[in-house]
């Protein structure tokens, strides 16, 4: 497989125009990983855009070890499309690999590699595109948005869309690429994370109604969120979600040190994924008045004693109407009629939300191999994107 040179000079890029899964194999072998700083990425890219005469901005996090990237293709001053894509991945850690993840192998029709499903094979079609980008008479701009953090709860793309909302700018449409199989998303599940610390009082078991066991008022709110999990299940519904209801869910509870020391501290990390029409603000009520009863009872057996409740992530919802104009447009983009609805959250709540851009989820790749070892992309996949991608530079300039 070739090996692109972002840094080629400029008078080269007619005859060293890179194809999709070269870009793909060049973004791959970053390791992104959420914890890594995603510049050395960002600094390829920037120099990749530059030589077709793009030009591109960061918008940093608060320690300047990892950016988003905005760049603008065509007349700023009309209502664009904004394709958007994260550029970190997940772990590889304790994963079973039959190939290097950050090596792109082909095998049998596809693409082998960390991100080559989430997400970085869609945003190595953009950036194929960009030369096409270029060269078209675009009379609607087209705007790149790579992002970070996405994969810790979608953090890095509220730094952007802070950004964004100081731009004098107009959109008629945001496609967020996740991979969705090329099938149009219109919407997803509000994510809301917390955290609960306890703060016990220890002492030696044989003494145990002396202390206050962090671990047992820990348990109690783990019941807690177990039986809202049974009551949202009984709720509202929606079929076209894989799983029609919202859910709550425990995922880490650690707390005591030693079976004969009564524990003095736990801790508790839980979600809720709200159908996007289901009111999150009730449960938020009754969550924080639960937990205030389990502090002022721990209070009251001790001063020392008591609970935090901190909320870690909220990624809002997707809820577009299936007869917005957006949705209209991406069926005809992906040659479908039909649409769905994720369980998984993802950047397009922030699009919708937050700057009131007109938005979809559409994306080469299948979620079912998202964070797996052997991760992978299947060829055909990309070259569905690539179609999709040329009947957007087409649309952009027709005005």
């Amino acid at each position: 497989m070739a090996v692109i040179d972002a840094d080629a000079p400029a008078n080269a890029k007619a005859s060293t125009t890179a194809s999709t899964q070269e870009i793909l194999a060049a973004l791959v072998g970053f390791d992104t990983t959420s914890r890594n700083s995603n510049l050395p990425l960002i600094e390829w890219v920037e120099a990749y855009l530059a030589r077709y005469g793009v030009e591109s901005e960061r918008v940093y996090d608060a320690t300047g070890e990892k950016a988003n990237l905005w760049a603008t293709i065509g007349p700023a001053d009309a209502a664009g499309i904004v394709l958007s894509g994260h550029t970190d991945v997940v772990p590889v850690d304790g994963q079973d690999w039959s190939t290097d993840p950050f090596t792109l192998t082909e095998r049998d029709g596809k693409l082998y590699g960390r991100g080559s499903a989430d997400m970085k094979g869609f945003l190595a079609a953009c950036l194929a595109k960009v030369p096409a980008m270029v060269e078209a008479p675009l009379e609607k701009p087209i705007h790149l948005a790579f992002s970070y953090d996405e994969e810790v709860g979608c953090q890095g793309v509220l730094t952007l869309v802070a950004a964004l909302k100081e731009k004098p700018l107009h959109y008629e449409a945001c496609i967020v690429g996740e991979p969705t199989s090329m099938g149009v998303v219109t919407a997803h599940k509000t994510t809301r994370r917390y955290r609960a610390d306890f703060t016990g009082l220890a002492c030696h078991s044989s003494l145990a109604p002396q202390g206050v066991s962090a671990v047992s008022y820990a348990a109690r709110l783990v019941a807690y969120i177990d039986e809202t999990a049974a009551r949202l299940a009984a709720g509202a519904q929606d079929g076209l979600y894989d799983l029609p209801h919202s859910t709550a869910n425990v995922g880490i509870f650690t707390g005591g040190n030693a079976l004969n020391i009564v524990p003095a501290s736990a801790s508790v990390d839980f979600e809720y994924r709200m159908l996007p029409q289901v009111d999150l603000q009730p449960e938020h009520d009754a969550l924080t008045e639960f937990v205030a009863g389990l502090n002022d009872e721990m209070a009251a057996r001790d001063p020392s004693c008591g609970v935090t409740l901190e909320m870690i992530i909220s990624v809002p919802g997707l809820d577009t109407p299936p007869d917005a104009p957006v949705v209209t447009f991406a069926k005809r983009l992906a040659g479908r009629n039909d649409h769905a609805k994720v369980a998984f959250g993802t950047e397009a709540g922030s699009f919708a939300g937050d700057l009131g851009i007109p938005t979809v989820v559409l994306g080469p790749g299948a979620i079912a191999q998202a964070h797996k070892a052997d991760e992978f992309i299947a060829i055909s996949q990309l070259a569905s994107c690539e179609r999709v991608l040329d009947q957007i530079i087409d649309h952009c300039c027709k005005g």
